[in-house]
């Protein structure tokens, strides 16, 4: 299903935009239909406990989704009845990343997602094809949309260096043991989009994406402090010191560090004061399991009525 990875992003939905002509309503009557087949089709992908439906209904969502983004003006549509992906847009709306990832019977994960343009009304999507086993040193690596280190992202930054890029933050599972988060950087070059860029500097060396990975029952913060211009994350650390070389072990230690903004890079501080971080939360990564089982008891409910 490599060959069928494509997701959207989402952006803040202008309905006068949409209201202004008689054909604006076709589209968005198009749209609902689309959203409502795309939502049973999500919570299927996200609840079914047999692999071959879960992969199946993923099949259908990828098909229905490509039909629903040629629809003119699509990137104005917010999807946002869709709870089993993430969708989130760029500050300055240029695109916006559509993101969400399937379980494997074996408990990892295979992540699907695409960059959506904002061209109005001609399509420009970018697939981003989940490469994640083949790349052996992630935090060394750049790539492009064929070759991506597959995440949900939940925050994106924009980042007015020389050359303007941005800052994802994702979640991403990774086995029945751990699950990972990551600090992607996002730049575009002859208009493609590439992954990757050694602009995270000290804690020993300068790394293009910086990965965390922390054992799957716990919880790890990696937050966007705006006024600040600072992420902020747990520090993980062993259980005991014996487990220094299992990082499917760690968890957080009750100290925080980060990556500051200056001159257009990321510098790395230690042992953060929380107490001077304001409370600026992100839209914080919902499992989508979570969410669709409640999706799923809403249907019920409807259905009874």
């Amino acid at each position: 299903m490599k060959g069928f990875c494509v997701t959207l992003l989402s952006i803040l939905f202008c309905c006068h935009t949409f209201a202004q002509r008689p054909n604006d309503a076709a589209r968005i009557r198009q749209l609902n239909l689309y959203q409502d087949t795309l939502k049973h089709l999500g919570i299927t992908f996200i609840n079914d406990t047999d692999d071959v439906a879960r992969k199946t209904a993923n099949y259908q969502f990828i098909k229905t989704l490509k039909s629903a983004l040629k629809i003119s003006n699509s990137f104005l549509y917010p999807f946002d009845s869709v709870k089993s992906i993430t969708i989130t847009n760029s500050p300055d709306n240029l695109f916006r990343i559509f993101s969400w990832h399937i379980t494997n019977d074996d408990g990892s994960c295979r992540f699907y997602g695409a960059i959506q343009m904002n061209t109005g009304s001609n399509l420009k999507l970018y697939p981003l094809v989940d490469y994640s086993p083949f790349i052996k040193n992630p935090e060394d690596s750049v790539t492009d949309n064929s070759k991506w280190y597959g995440a949900q992202y939940y925050k994106i930054i924009r980042v007015d260096a020389a050359i303007p890029y941005y800052v994802l933050l994702g979640w991403k599972g990774n086995t029945v043991r751990s699950n990972k988060k990551v600090i992607e950087a996002l730049s575009f070059k002859n208009d493609k989009p590439i992954l990757g860029l050694p602009v995270f500097d000290g804690n020993k060396k300068t790394r293009k994406r910086v990965v965390f990975e922390y054992a799957r029952q716990l919880s790890m913060l990696l937050q966007y402090v705006p006024s600040q211009h600072l992420i902020v994350f747990d520090n993980l650390a062993p259980p005991d010191k014996k487990l220094k070389d299992k990082p499917e072990t760690y968890g957080a230690d009750l100290t925080y560090n980060g990556y500051r903004l200056k001159n257009g890079r990321w510098g790395f501080e230690e042992n953060l004061d929380m107490r001077n971080v304001p409370n600026e939360h992100d839209e914080e990564y919902v499992d989508p399991k979570k969410q669709a089982e409640s999706d799923k008891i809403s249907l019920k409910k409807d259905n009874q009525q």
